[in-house]
């Protein structure tokens, strides 16, 4: 049996005693990302700027884990107001310019994401 490997990233927290990340074998899965930028800690004000953040958390929990966006399987993402998908879809745009070659996505709203979120995703990866 593969043994789990706990991930953490610096400018990553989570309020509880929980990873960013763990990894078991090739299988990567995060814990909640949300909008904070990882050089201040702070949550970002926008949806814009949370959105890049959120995805930047993304890429750091994956080379945490020994991978890179081509390793991602699916992303699923809780927006406050599931209506306002642009910035949303600008940054995974940007993520995935090549509409042959995405990962699978959900986007769901949430009600409650605590305070000041308005957009937070986990991700599951495949890192052979």
């Amino acid at each position: 049996m593969a043994h789990r490997q706990t991930l953490q990233v610096q400018g990553f927290s989570h309020a509880n005693p929980i990873p960013a990340a763990a990894r078991v074998g090739p299988l990567l899965m995060s814990g909640l990302i949300n909008g904070t930028d990882p050089t201040t800690g702070k949550l970002a004000d926008t949806l814009e700027a949370q959105c890049a953040c959120m995805f930047q958390q993304v890429r750091h929990v994956l080379a945490a884990g020994g991978g890179t966006p081509a390793h991602l399987v699916r992303i699923t993402v809780w927006l406050k107001d599931r209506s306002q998908r642009g910035p949303l879809n600008a940054q995974w745009l940007a993520m995935f310019p090549d509409d042959n070659d995405r990962p699978a996505r959900l986007s769901l709203q949430a009600t409650e994401l605590g305070a000041g979120i308005l957009v937070q995703c986990e991700i599951t990866a495949y890192i052979e």
